[in-house]
């Protein structure tokens, strides 16, 4: 699931550019400036001195040891060190690759009475003037928070840039395509030239209520342009601004690209971070103090910075923050990173956040083309007035875009912005229209959108589209190879009315199978049926197979990922479904769905039905009604074509259905009456890692045929696949009831970033731990009830006792940054016949 929505959103624009920029020589000269900082008395290294170019804005700290490193392309004359109980310290440029030295001389500076002298000696928290003051801030959060105020209102604009870093005027890229030269910008982390690619710009008015609690955003204007184009716009802007989320320093955690970093502020801070006060600086009138702070461990997900506290006001005010990530850090394809915020100070005290700049650069190797990628948060125009529309708060969404916000004219946007963008920036729509014009470009761009969507336009404004594309060529043991061919319509030939068709031959029992989907609308439509929020009457009506007992839940069965599997598969079976479904989904992620159906489930050479007496039975119907409800608050996703994907798993996931077949009508000979209930969530555990948690159970409530039984998911391919068993047999266990849980704990490095071989591999712990319990009432038991079907002869079906079926497994994820592996035990039933006790299962896993 996860590495799916990483190949959506990131690995398009990364192939783009490796197509386009490799091989590229490095762009302007850039120089690399590092060395050692001592102490000139005692020679001793001066840990966490900030070193700055001076005449630019680029700086780092030196570590632990005093060493320093950083890399620029801007113009700089010399490098001053600084830190508190030394001189400050200026020298001359040095030269290119010049390992330098650099002596400070000791003044021994006091604050508050204390004298702050770094030296080489055992850290501690106790009795730590920096420490003290780090607990002054967290004390102080809630005395100066806006949020104290009964409402709080201000401007928001965002800008989001994405660009190729590192682009030479006289390399490949530009040689191959001369009119980028016209469009090269800076990059605002190291002074390197930048192409930028894509623009996204937001400008919004934010609204809280502290009573009942509501914050509310009214998006009054929005504007994209670049690469990025090929994907759904509202799924691109949710995904950048889930990987890119604004800061909140005051938070024990800060979520960013899909990790969880230990906030310097947050209540376990003081046993993650060291804490030095390093300077006194002024900040517009005020006086500050530099508080330092470092992960004791730079390869956990923390941060190296900076906070710049008002030693004079009685909340400690921050008023401007600084942070990088460690460069050791356990943190995939991100090789830089660098976050400001810079606060003011209300009237009464309130911190008002003016400015969250983030930057960031990217790429499958440090060494290589990278991403750039920068969002730019400015903020303006705070009140704590009432808003004059309190109607805002009782809208369904956190985030409302009104009409017309994406046609707004560049006038409104010269208003609207708080931030102007560079000119470069404001011409990214110019140079795509350039480079589209070319037709290696064109259709490079063509394919790269295929592999990311899945699906092949039929022209510029296409009406039809052709796909998926992974279920062209499948193989399973029923049909031997599968070949698959179908579509869909696009609301360029009706924003309302959809259909969604495909047919597919299978090359052993030559037969076609077929679907059909009808759909009605009752919402515009910007390209496809499946668009957040969907209000719509659908018809399908198919013929296929099915696979007892392995209903996976995030994929295609004919996936062609799939198709090599452990073991022989022959519990499968054709099947013929008519379907209308109503759907309503509401924008605060509530939904309804209520359909009737008809199932006929029909034998095929591998599976037959046949009753106690050994009459066949040919096929089994099931014609009813079902109800299903879904609560997912705060939930995010990356919408396809033809499914969401989650963006994370943070928001809990309520799922209540229920289906009602009686028997006597429509065919039913045995009916159907089930009740199930889903709970899925991801919980944090800040610098501990993560753990998914998916719990769910179900009953059926009278005599059923067993192939609408409850029958737990058998994995019988290699990969993994979620809320699936990967020793089980199909059709191992038939419940009428069960409870199923699976467990899926993710340490982030947390041992292995303790071991020096296995830290510089960046390899991370995986460990999961699923099972399900189950019953099979009497009125279920085929072996009771001659008239009932029979298991089928190759599933030979075990009762489950009071021992739960288990599974456990141990792992190793991020090997080569794409690879989790995992062994896997079967803990419990280890008798059965033919069952495999252990094994190795893998899966592509793309994650940062």
């Amino acid at each position: 699931m996860k590495g799916r929505l990483f190949i959506f959103a990131v690995v398009a624009l990364a192939f783009l550019a490796a197509v386009f920029a490799a091989p590229e020589s490095r762009g302007a000269t850039t120089q690399t400036v590092s060395g050692v900082v001592v102490d000139s008395i005692t020679g001793e290294p001066v840990p966490y001195a900030a070193v700055l170019l001076t005449a630019t804005d680029r700086g780092a700290l030196t570590d632990a040891d005093g060493f320093f490193s950083l890399t620029t392309a801007l113009p700089f004359k010399g490098v001053q060190v600084s830190v508190m109980g030394y001189s400050t310290k200026t020298v001359s440029r040095p030269r290119h690759g010049e390992r330098m030295r650099i002596e400070l001389v000791p003044t021994g500076m006091k604050l508050a009475e204390v004298v702050i002298k770094p030296k080489k000696e055992k850290y501690s928290k106790k009795n730590n003037p920096a420490v003290d003051l780090m607990r002054r801030v967290r004390a102080g959060a809630e005395k100066n928070a806006p949020e104290r105020n009964p409402w709080y209102n201000y401007d928001k604009y965002e800008r989001i840039t994405l660009a190729l870093d590192d682009v030479s005027e006289d390399g490949a890229l530009v040689r191959k395509f001369p009119l980028l030269k016209e469009h090269m910008d800076t990059s605002a982390l190291t002074g390197r030239p930048i192409l930028n690619v894509a623009l996204r710009e937001k400008s919004s008015r934010v609204s809280y209520r502290r009573d009942p609690e509501s914050r509310k955003e009214l998006v009054a204007g929005l504007r994209h342009e670049g690469i990025d184009d090929m994907l759904d716009p509202a799924a691109t802007q949710a995904l950048y601004e889930d990987l890119l989320r604004e800061v909140d320093i005051y938070g024990n955690d800060i979520p960013l690209v899909r990790n969880r970093f230990v906030s310097p502020l947050s209540r376990i801070a003081p046993d993650f971070y060291k804490y030095y006060i390093t300077d006194t600086v002024t900040v517009g009138a005020d006086s500050c103090v530099v508080l330092t702070f470092v992960p004791h461990n730079p390869a956990s997900t923390g941060f190296v910075g900076r906070l710049y506290v008002d030693k004079n006001d009685s909340t400690a005010l921050v008023r401007r923050i600084e942070m990088n990530i460690p460069a050791d850090i356990n943190l995939n394809y991100i090789n830089n990173l660098r976050i400001v915020q810079e606060y003011d100070r209300a009237p009464d005290g309130s911190r008002l956040k003016t400015l969250d700049d983030m930057v960031l650069e990217a790429g499958f190797f440090s060494n290589g083309n990278q991403l750039y990628a920068r969002r730019v948060d400015k903020y303006a125009n705070h009140d704590f007035k009432e808003p004059a529309d309190k109607g805002v708060f009782s809208l369904m969404a956190p985030s409302t875009v009104i009409g017309g916000a994406s046609a707004r004219s560049e006038e409104w946007w010269n208003r609207a912005r708080l931030s102007a963008p560079s000119g470069a920036e404001k011409s990214v729509g110019k140079m795509m229209t350039g480079l589209r014009q070319n037709k290696f470009f064109y259709w490079t761009e063509k394919i790269v959108k295929v592999l990311a969507t899945g699906y092949i336009q039929t022209g510029p404004q296409s009406r039809y589209d052709f796909g998926p594309v992974n279920t062209l060529v499948s193989y399973n043991d029923l049909e031997g190879v599968r070949f698959r061919v179908g579509g869909m319509s696009t609301a360029n030939l009706s924003p309302r009315f959809f259909t969604r068709e495909w047919v597919a031959y299978g090359l052993r029992d030559h037969r076609w199978k077929y679907s059909v989907e009808l759909e009605w609308s009752f919402r515009d439509k910007t390209y496809h049926s499946r668009e957040f929020p969907v209000h719509a009457f659908r018809a399908t009506h198919s013929y296929n197979v099915d696979m007892l007992g392995q209903h996976f839940r995030y994929t295609n069965p004919d996936n062609v990922f799939l198709s090599l599997r452990s073991s022989k598969d022959d519990m499968m079976t054709y099947q013929r479904l008519s379907k209308l479904e109503y759907i309503l989904e509401l924008e605060n992620n509530f939904s309804v769905e209520a359909s009737v159906a008809h199932s006929r489930q029909e034998e095929s050479r591998l599976l037959r039905f046949t009753d106690g007496y050994g009459n066949s039975l040919g096929h089994l119907t099931t014609a009813g009604i079902s109800l299903k409800l879904r609560y997912a608050p705060g939930e995010k996703f990356f919408q396809t074509k033809s499914a969401r994907i989650p963006i994370n798993l943070d928001a809990p996931v309520i799922e209540l259905s229920h289906t009602f077949a009686p028997a006597g009508i429509l065919g039913n000979r045995w009916g159907l009456n089930v009740t199930e209930l889903r709970f899925s969530k991801r919980f944090w555990l800040s610098a501990f890692g993560k753990v998914d948690v998916v719990l769910k159970g179900g009953h059926i409530w009278n005599t059923s045929a067993f192939t609408n039984l409850l029958i737990p998911n058998a994995n019988l391919s290699y990969t993994i696949q979620p809320e699936s068993f990967s020793m089980m047999k199909a059709l191992e266990f038939m419940t009428d009831s069960y409870a199923q849980w699976d467990l899926t704990y993710w340490g982030n490095g947390i041992l292995f970033n303790l071991v020096p071989g296995l830290k510089k591999a960046q390899l991370r712990e995986v460990v999961n731990f699923k099972g399900v319990w189950g019953h099979l009432s009497s009125r279920n038991m085929p072996w009771r009830h001659p008239s009932l079907p029979q298991f089928p002869a190759g599933a030979m079906p075990r009762p489950m006792t009071d021992t739960p079926y288990m599974e456990a497994s141990v792992g190793l994820d991020n090997i080569f940054r794409i690879l989790r592996l995992d062994y896997v035990w079967r803990l419990t039933y280890r008798s059965t016949p033919g069952v495999s006790h252990s094994g190795l299962r893998l899966m592509l896993h793309f994650t940062f």
